[in-house]
């Protein structure tokens, strides 16, 4: 099968290749998915697992990419709760080869069935945007209906996610990111929006919840602002800058088929909205992992025309 490698952590998505690679075999609990479309996370060059497995050994030359939508084409020993020639899309196990490539193996537990209406590419889109949105807002930020968020960038694949999911749930939502940003921010739904370069973060006020995808200066600066009894929510490794009267709270996303469900309702009935930028085929796919301009959002490669 075609597929894209990665062999040399220092080169990051330059050092991408397209090449064949032997179809993957279904182990017990797994499934074997035709991928139809796959989403990517830039920063997956910089994560442990793309390069080693869980005993910490190189597992190179390794299969990036872990959104994913398609067809399930085989079941592994003991696998239920799915079948062959179903419409699937999920979020592949971190240590394992992922989904830039026309096969995966995967196990059942990790996928959700992919409603006929909706698209593989907006399928593929949709994994970790929106399972990180859903569980740092609602799992571990306990949000409430009129609670105020800050949501920081705001324009960007997980940021249009947590806008829309808070603002549906009865929050106020702050968003933040740059200049240019603004209108995007404020058409996924932030009721407000700070130019991190221009404005002054403090100027806000205080809020219940920062949803942090930045870290360093801007955390701290969102840390001083949490009410008490408020969080902050991490994704960008371990909190440096906790608040002084609320909690702090860094989390890795989780596969979770419930919540897959949820999010792709969601889309269908029109309350959530995808934020895909750039499309490319398998045969274009590292130049479009590779772009020598500022992404606008979620780049999805279709795998199968």
């Amino acid at each position: 099968m075609k597929a894209i490698v990665v062999t040399d952590q220092a080169a990051g998505t330059a050092g991408m290749t397209l090449t064949e690679r032997p179809e993957p075999i279904a182990a017990i609990n797994d499934v074997i998915v035709r991928i139809h479309a796959s989403g990517f996370v830039p920063t997956e060059m910089e994560w442990p697992s793309t390069w080693a497995d869980r005993a910490g050994r190189d597992r190179t030359p390794s299969i990036p990419g872990h959104e994913l939508a398609g067809v399930v084409t085989a079941l592994g020993y003991g696998t239920t709760g799915l079948s062959v020639g179903q419409r699937v899309f999920g979020l592949a196990d971190w240590h394992r080869d992922g989904t830039l490539a026309q096969y995966v193996a995967i196990e059942a537990r990790n996928l959700a069935p992919l409603p006929g209406d909706v698209d593989f590419t907006v399928g593929a889109s949709l994994p970790i945007s929106g399972l990180t949105a859903w569980q740092g807002l609602f799992q571990h930020g306990r949000l409430q209906a009129g609670q105020t968020v800050l949501a920081h960038g705001a324009a960007g694949a997980v940021g249009t996610m947590v806008t829309q999911l808070a603002r549906e749930a009865g929050a106020y939502v702050i968003g933040t990111g740059r200049a240019a940003d603004r209108e995007k921010a404020l058409d996924f739904g932030a009721h407000e929006f700070v130019d991190l370069e221009n404005d002054t973060l403090k100027d806000i006020g205080s809020v219940d919840l920062v949803f942090d995808v930045i870290g360093g200066d801007i955390q701290e600066q969102s840390a001083a602002l949490i009410k008490p009894g408020g969080t902050l929510v991490s994704i960008v490794g371990p909190v440096e800058a906790r608040p002084t009267h609320g909690l702090a709270v860094d989390f890795v996303v989780e596969a979770d088929r419930a919540e897959l469900g949820e999010i792709v309702q969601r889309v269908r009935d029109g309350r959530l909205r995808t934020n895909i930028g750039d499309i490319a085929s398998l045969d274009d796919a590292i130049a479009a992992l590779n772009p020598t301009t500022r992404r606008r959002g979620k780049t999805v490669i279709r795998v199968l025309p």
